[in-house]
């Protein structure tokens, strides 16, 4: 269904629920708004999130919030050292049928047959185990003994993974990091927030998230995303940028020693879908200029390769993007 079939009501409605949803997610976390935000974002603009922050920041609840918020099926992996692709995939189990005395193999689904996944501490799995969930979030499919089985619509991974902690880890490859759509930082509370978490859980009170969102109203906005308009200016701007994050010519000269290697085509596949799903998350029909800038950096920290002169100078990937989108101005600017 496209956004020329239903009434301006319908469309209303739809998003009226979004409003609802970041309300019910409001009930059990604390201040985060960007970080609700770009999370929703991905869900309806259909990719994945990997999110990225020091402990106790509420990474895990955040998710659980939005499971809790959406009535879709929800499930939650622990990546461990020891974790094989079969906990997760599923596996065949050699089943006898007692009345006839024949055994046969039957599949037994893992966990990623679910709507909402949340992979807990991804980058402490071994690369095998990493390689088949990124395979599964590509294709959306999981194929077994000659099998293929289509996982559930909608389905949504969101991986969170601990930046200060690199012993016993698998940081991900560049390739894999690409399929995410969005980079999440999460970073400290304010000081004001940060007193509301303490007093919200050291309480007798328990936070209850209602549920406002279903499976049917997460693809409905799906396809409305890709009817969101976005004019050729931008379209024409979003391609300068990802060109010039590569290193060659065009590159400009503020990011030039910093980077070697830049972002692919899919950055700007990405940035599109996701400037699309932020103008309809704010009730806008119409991607703007503000869209694309809130979301560079989600969309490209993880899709650049930077030089050891970045690291030597504490030049961040977002520092980077800021430089990136200083020297590749946009309509309006």
């Amino acid at each position: 269904m496209t956004q020329n079939d239903v009434s301006e009501t319908q469309i209303a409605a739809q998003l009226a629920k979004l409003g609802d949803l970041r309300a019910a997610i409001g009930q059990a976390i604390v201040g985060q708004d960007a970080v609700v935000e770009q999370l929703l974002i991905a869900l309806i603009a259909g990719g994945h999130c990997l999110m990225e922050g020091v402990p106790g920041l509420g990474k895990t609840l955040l998710v659980r919030s939005l499971g809790a918020a959406l009535a879709l099926d929800f499930r939650r992996v622990q990546f461990t050292p020891d974790l094989m692709p079969s906990d997760i995939l599923g596996t065949e189990l050699l089943e006898e049928d007692h009345g006839t005395g024949k055994r046969h193999f039957r599949f037994q689904q893992g966990p990623i047959f679910t709507n909402l996944l949340l992979a807990d501490e991804l980058n402490r799995t071994p690369p095998k185990t990493q390689a088949a969930l990124l395979e599964a979030m590509q294709e959306r499919t999981v194929s077994y003994g000659g099998t293929t089985y289509t996982l559930p619509d909608p389905f949504f991974v969101l991986a969170t993974q601990n930046p200060i902690e690199q012993a016993g880890t698998y940081p991900l490859p560049e390739a894999q990091l690409d399929r995410f759509l969005l980079h999440v930082r999460v970073d400290y509370p304010s000081e004001a927030e940060e007193r509301a978490i303490i007093a919200q859980t050291t309480g007798s009170r328990t936070a209850t998230v209602p549920r406002v969102l279903g499976a049917e109203d997460v693809m409905v906005l799906r396809g409305w995303v890709r009817d969101v308009h976005l004019g050729e200016d931008l379209l024409d701007w979003i391609t300068r940028i990802v060109r010039a994050s590569r290193p060659g010519d065009g590159m400009p000269d503020a990011i030039r020693t910093y980077v070697r290697w830049g972002a692919g085509p899919r950055a700007g596949q990405s940035l599109v879908l996701a400037a699309k799903a932020r103008a309809l998350l704010q009730g806008r029909l119409a991607a703007t200029r503000d869209d694309i800038l809130a979301l560079a950096a989600p969309v490209l920290r993880h899709r650049l390769i930077l030089s050891f002169a970045a690291e030597a100078e504490g030049v961040s990937p977002d520092k980077v993007v800021a430089r990136l989108l200083g020297a590749v101005r946009g309509p309006g600017a």
